[in-house]
């Protein structure tokens, strides 16, 4: 058996590391999105106008997407259940279907962008289409390391090491699943 550091094994707070770590994470996170979430309501209450700019985002994409992110969730779930008892191809084949969830936001939100920039709704346009790329693309790039870190948890799994990993992942995805909770009725349905 291959011993591992001090640091992944204890913590001062009797809290794992790496769960300690997640949660930090998220909360600055929590910090960072918050912000700006804050920022675009208090612009969005003193800008009526941009009712009119938000009626050209597509809800049924954004509908679809919320859909996939929740299913990607619950397979993220299914792999937390396999990890803890003790099953790591199990476990991997559930993180790849998150991954997959994940990827489907992601296609679906470039195709979804493309159209919008080819009808002119650019970051430069104006505030509305700045905080909209701004809050949606930061959260794409949080999708983005979502599914990097997956597949790299995905290949422990398999070899079923380190399924503690498939927790802390899980804890980091449902974050950022229930950030697009907030920002699709802010930015798709609040017309």
């Amino acid at each position: 058996m291959a011993m591992r550091p001090i640091a992944t094994t204890r913590a001062m707070t009797g809290i794992p590391t790496g769960r300690l770590a997640v949660w930090w994470v998220i909360a600055s996170e929590i910090v960072i999105f918050g912000g700006l979430l804050g920022s675009y309501i208090m612009h969005r209450l003193v800008n009526p106008q941009w009712a009119n700019y938000a009626i050209h985002t597509n809800t049924w994409a954004g509908a679809f997407n919320t859909l996939v992110l929740l299913t990607s969730s619950l397979s993220a779930v299914l792999a937390h259940h396999a990890a803890t008892h003790g099953d790591g191809k199990k476990a991997a084949r559930y993180l790849w279907f998150t991954m997959a969830g994940g990827g489907i936001f992601i296609v679906v939100k470039a195709f979804e962008w493309t159209h919008e920039i080819q009808l002119g709704y650019t970051i430069t346009a104006n505030a509305f289409w700045a905080f909209y790329y701004t809050a949606a693309g930061l959260h794409a790039l949080h999708v983005i390391a979502g599914v990097v870190i997956m597949g790299i948890i995905s290949v422990d799994c398999l070899k079923n090491q380190e399924l503690h990993r498939v927790e802390l992942i899980g804890n980091y995805w449902h974050f950022v699943d229930l950030v697009w909770i907030f920002l699709f009725p802010l930015l798709y349905i609040a017309k």
